[in-house]
């Protein structure tokens, strides 16, 4: 029997290029797939760092012009990633971040450059590869999400199609000249097409043409068909409602596995959590805090912006240092929140310590060394730090949005066995009091290590969750389950 074909689509994958959650996924989940039995190849743009890591690449038949710019479409692999790479030098040989130039603001050009993205993935559904011929197209983000727009005005035999939403706030708006630039039917502008707001919507698109849409978790999925929640959206997703579905994200449990993590001081199980001790000491060191066993130390991974509600953990600080709570912080973004954590640990050294950027091995410390782990967000359609965080035996301390909502059980829900604490409406005053509440039950070690172990034993790999993908994509050929 031939398996399933399914191509990925995405903008970052990891191990090779991550800028966020995204690229977890877009890495995580095909290797999951795959020990399903799906063949699945991703397809991505062929920026530097990839074409370094590219292996066994062969170059596909046929010359390619994209939107001003000669292109080729190379198949190969980096360890057990089947990828095609899309090698168009005008669009992606600039390096750096996928997305921002040096100066932090988007390429005037991003819209023609995952379009073009979008236009070879399309190719690919159509038949370009005759030796790769897909049953589905998974597109993810506004990025890959003009994907199932050109399969539909391609008005052929096409592949079904998926699109994943990681985070609407992201939606990929560009101006309506861009039209036939990018190649699109003057027929696709209009309000049923790819038309929003008088400019051309990538999202919009993805979510009006793609067979069945996923989000990351199911109170997400909810969220985002309100009309505060949908931004902007709400209206088209409630119409597709049936076809929605929220599916929660896993983490690589062979990366995030505190047993066999080579980047922490000390390894440790369920069995031996207090060798965690030895890595929070470390981690107090490396932040030139106060060498304090007995202070709850609090871990934030995180981009900084309004929407991770860290302005609320600042507004906090006074708690804090009454509580007598330490911080470690590693995260970059706004950069009045960068000044303002900066300034934090400069007026606290012994109990504020601050990295501005991301380092992915100072945030396997933070989640092997830190007492509890805070994602105090706005909205959050998944999160993956609080995954992690419960596999580490960090106590995750979260608002009671998204994904966070369906991942982190407290004393409210009606679960059997509390990993962590959660608050809600998101507010300052709610934080302060999360942040007290935790600080009492670090006082009572019994409870603690079973709120730990409880996290531990919580399943946040990608197992189950690429079961509900395959039932997914099932659903979408209408093959029985």
């Amino acid at each position: 029997m031939t398996p399933m074909r399914v191509l990925s689509v995405a903008s970052e994958i990891f191990p090779i290029i991550k800028t966020g959650g995204l690229a977890d996924v877009a890495g995580a989940l095909p290797l999951a797939l795959k020990a399903k039995g799906i063949e699945i190849c991703s397809l991505i743009p062929g920026y530097p760092e990839v074409l370094r890591v590219l292996e066994r690449a062969e170059e596909q038949p046929g010359p390619v012009s994209l939107f001003g710019g000669d292109a080729r479409l190379l198949r190969g692999r980096c360890g057990e990633h089947e990828l095609f790479v899309l090698d168009a030098p005008h669009f992606f040989a600039r390096g750096g971040n996928p997305y921002l130039s040096a100066e932090g603001v988007d390429w005037p050009d991003n819209g023609k450059r995952f379009a073009a993205l979008a236009r070879m993935a399309a190719d690919i559904g159509f038949g370009a590869v005759p030796s790769f011929l897909p049953d589905i197209v998974h597109a993810h983000d506004w990025q890959a999400a003009l994907t199932p727009a050109y399969l539909n005005y391609g008005h052929r035999p096409r592949p079904r199609t998926v699109i994943t939403v990681h985070n609407l706030a992201f939606q990929g708006k560009f101006r309506r000249s861009l039209l036939e630039e990018i190649g699109l039917p003057l027929e696709s502008f209009t309000v049923d097409g790819v038309e929003y707001y008088g400019d051309i919507g990538f999202l919009k698109a993805g979510l009006r043409f793609a067979d069945m849409i996923t989000t990351v978790s199911p109170t997400y999925a909810v969220e985002i068909q309100s009309d505060e929640g949908g931004m902007g959206l709400g209206g088209l997703l409630r119409s597709r409602s049936s076809d929605l579905r929220g599916i929660l994200n896993g983490i690589d449990a062979a990366v995030w596995d505190p047993a066999t993590d080579a980047h922490i001081q000390c390894r440790f199980d369920a069995s031996t959590l207090e060798r965690r001790a030895v890595n929070k000491a470390a981690l107090q060191k490396q932040f030139g805090l106060k060498q304090n066993p007995d202070a709850l130390l609090l871990g934030v991974i995180s981009r900084l912006s309004d929407q991770k509600g860290l302005d609320l953990l600042l507004d906090c600080i006074p708690t804090i240092q009454m509580e007598g709570i330490q911080v470690v912080l590693l995260g970059a973004g706004d950069v009045e929140l960068e000044h303002r954590f900066r300034a934090a640990a400069d007026t606290h050294p012994e109990t504020i310590g601050v990295v501005i950027g991301f380092d992915e091995i100072l945030a396997h410390h933070i989640q092997a060394g830190a007492d509890a782990l805070v994602v105090p967000s706005r909205f959050e359609p998944c999160g993956l730090t609080q995954l992690c965080a419960l596999r580490y035996g960090a106590v995750p301390i979260v608002s009671r949005v998204g994904g966070l909502e369906d991942t982190v059980a407290d004393l409210s829900d009606d679960k059997q066995g509390v990993t962590g604490f959660k608050f809600g409406p998101v507010t300052m005053q709610n934080l302060a009091a999360a942040l007290c509440s935790a600080n009492a039950a670090y006082r009572d070690r019994r409870g603690w290590r079973e709120m730990q172990l409880n996290g531990m034993a919580t399943d946040v790999s990608w197992d189950s969750r690429a079961s509900q993908y395959s039932d997914l994509y099932r659903e979408v050929l209408g093959l029985p389950a």
